[in-house]
């Protein structure tokens, strides 16, 4: 690799990932930001107590980030909240990835064909990253806000990402020691779930039955970049109750089709 290209982008360190190269005051400030974007509305011992750092090292931090409005207090309450500039920043990744415009027309049709709630999401380390909603009309309904993280192997995006990821990086992910359980369907064994993946690819669409939420359940299928690279997903989600096992054959069509739009 040619030296003065690699030097562009990554520095000599970059493969160096042990904390002599971390930038301990930044990381500490992204804490901040991680704990504020979890709730609607903290107090400023609430984060000092959640981060188990002195009140006096939490609020210069969030001074720092309200002067560039990353993030903003109501005076009337004394709790911060995640700024209007974090919303401009965090939007340049949808920007980027340029899935988000093209797909919202398709998954509005999604939600009206199958009456769920649509979802887009793609993997970002490690995680199924939750990155667009359509939400159905109905009352009862599943909420994944823009940037919520998902276990790859309790989500219906993230088993059919993992289905035709390549198998090197498989491998890692199954060789984890703790698999997480969220409920009695959850597939935490390897082997099972080694299977289950092996199943998806074939009839292309994954089945998330309440294995992340009892009583809810996904249907979802891959999206394909022009070279054949599984880039991110799309899914509908609702309760168990109006997605009956007789109704996965009609809705993953479904689903399928979408994703078949969206791909290439």
């Amino acid at each position: 690799m040619d030296k003065k290209r690699r030097l562009r982008g990554r520095p000599k360190s970059f493969y160096d990932k042990t904390s002599q190269n971390k930038i301990q005051s930044l990381d500490r400030a992204l804490n901040v930001l991680d704990c504020l974007s979890k709730k609607a509305g903290m107090t400023l011992s609430e984060i000092s107590e959640a981060l188990d750092q002195s009140p006096a090292t939490i609020y210069r931090i969030l001074s720092t980030y309200e002067t560039r409005q990353i993030v903003e207090m109501d005076t009337s309450t004394q709790e911060w909240f995640i700024g209007p500039e974090s919303f401009r920043l965090g939007s340049a990744f949808l920007r980027r990835t340029g899935i988000v415009e093209r797909a919202h027309p398709i998954m509005r049709t999604l939600m009206e064909e199958t009456g769920e709630t649509a979802n887009l999401g793609t993997e970002v380390g490690g995680k199924v990253m939750f990155i667009s909603q359509v939400e159905t009309y109905e009352n009862i309904r599943a909420f994944f806000p823009p940037g919520t993280k998902s276990p790859m192997h309790a989500s219906g995006i993230g088993k059919a990402l993992l289905a035709h990821a390549e198998p090197s990086k498989v491998k890692t992910y199954l060789e984890q020691k703790n698999l997480q359980s969220f409920t009695s369907n959850t597939l935490s064994d390897p082997d099972q779930l080694r299977k289950e993946l092996s199943k998806i690819k074939a009839q292309g669409f994954a089945f998330d039955d309440e294995e992340k939420s009892t009583g809810m359940r996904c249907i979802a299928a891959p999206i394909f970049n022009f070279h054949g690279e599984a880039i991110a997903g799309i899914s509908i989600s609702g309760p168990s109750i109006r997605l009956p096992l007789k109704r996965i054959d009609e809705v993953s069509t479904i689903v399928m089709a979408k994703a078949a739009l969206l791909s290439g």
